[in-house]
């Protein structure tokens, strides 16, 4: 009995203390990442993350150039901060996103974008579907083995974001010090790899998955193409001009010796296949040829981006198109196509536009070339201009 009285009275004097010294006990809350909190507020909850990882991607999409670096929730957020980010440049002005904007389809508006110390030598590309593709390699020029290695060559290019170490640029170390010393970093980079400790090759990752994550699969197209078997087929909710622009676009045209169109269609798939209308990676260059802010040539630039979402909700252009940015239509992007010029020089002409040796004319009339307007025009989605996992967090 005098042991039982004894624990009793220990435990309530325990209980006791307890309330005494903290009335608001049930209360403490403890604030894990109070810079993420403090610098982002609810755009950022790591409580409760975006879905990056594992998004809806239709059955028929089967292309996929992630390469040993799957999508990960807390990288990929990560890797949206370091986005929109201009801390990532030399005078704290510039981030990815002043060039790639969620408005025009992660592309730029202008033909050339700004950068710290002038203005780019290539229209900024879109961004749409980048994981979605055969081709591993990127920039125009396709410089980049891979997208990982592409996302800090803009901030190491001294036009654009300015360390280069070169031209009086620090280098790379020097950002890396930067961000460490930051203390939403410090915390994002613990919650994402485990350690607080910042590498280039961490930041690719981060920055090469939120990029990877960006896709658009809520199109007219989309809506269409899931009720068939394969793209060939008329798509029940397609108009008669989009059908007829889906098969002038799947169709290869027919030439005769002269490199003139007499049948067919246009074969615009053999470089852009359907369903992910990506870049053929063994294409050779289009015809557009020119040099942004400069004279003479480049035959280089062969890669292109998916031909999703080349224009918004309403008609208009996500931007100009080409590298060069010389286009602003898809009346002009068709009629380039429609008849090419074998420019002296251009050694890199992809040889599907030269038949028998002579620069393809495919004589559309008016009617083929809106049903082909028309049906680029399915290619766009809603979602991806608006979805906050992609938008600015600061």
């Amino acid at each position: 009995m005098t042991k039982k009285i004894i624990l009793l009275s220990a435990i309530y004097f325990f209980l006791i203390s307890c309330n005494s010294e903290d009335d608001n006990y049930e209360n403490i809350v403890t604030t894990t990442y109070p810079n993420v909190e403090v610098a982002f507020g609810t755009k950022i909850d790591l409580e409760n993350l975006s879905n990056y990882a594992n998004q809806t991607i239709p059955s028929y999409i089967t292309k996929d150039n992630t390469n040993g670096n799957p999508i990960n929730d807390k990288v990929a957020t990560l890797g949206r901060v370091l986005f929109y980010d201009k801390n990532l440049s030399a005078n704290n002005t510039i981030s990815c996103a002043s060039c790639h904007q969620q408005a025009n389809a992660f592309s730029d508006g202008n033909i050339a974008s700004t950068g710290i110390n002038g203005t780019t030598t290539r229209h900024a590309m879109r961004l749409i579907n980048s994981r979605f593709a055969n081709e591993t390699k990127f920039f125009w020029d396709e410089r980049a083995t891979s997208l990982e290695k592409q996302t800090t060559q803009p901030i190491e290019n001294h036009i654009e974001m300015g360390f280069s170490g070169t031209n009086g640029d620090e280098n790379f170390s020097i950002l890396i010090s930067k961000l460490q010393n930051i203390g939403y970093y410090q915390e994002l980079f613990q919650f994402a790899y485990g350690s607080t400790t910042i590498t280039e090759a961490k930041i690719q990752t981060a920055l090469a998955q939120f990029i990877r994550s960006i896709q658009s699969f809520d199109s007219k197209y989309d809506a269409g193409r899931a009720l068939v078997g394969n793209e060939n087929q008329p798509f029940a909710n397609f108009t008669m001009q989009e059908n007829q622009g889906k098969n002038l676009f799947l169709t290869p045209p027919q030439f005769n010796a002269t490199g003139s169109r007499i049948g067919g269609g246009v074969g615009c798939a053999g470089c852009h296949a359907a369903p992910e209308f990506d870049i053929n990676p063994n294409s050779g260059n289009n015809g557009i040829i020119g040099i942004l802010n400069g004279t003479g040539i480049d035959i280089t630039n062969t890669r292109s981006p998916s031909l999703r979402d080349l224009v918004k909700t309403d008609g208009t252009t996500n931007g100009p198109m080409m590298h060069t940015g010389v286009f602003t239509t898809l009346q002009t992007v068709i009629g380039h196509y429609g008849t090419i010029n074998l420019a002296p020089g251009n050694t890199n002409l992809d040889p599907k536009l030269r038949p028998n040796g002579f620069g393809q004319q495919l004589n559309l009339n008016a009617t083929e070339v809106n049903a082909l307007i028309a049906f680029l025009k399915t290619l766009s989605g809603t979602n991806v201009y608006t979805d906050k996992k992609w938008s600015d967090p600061f």
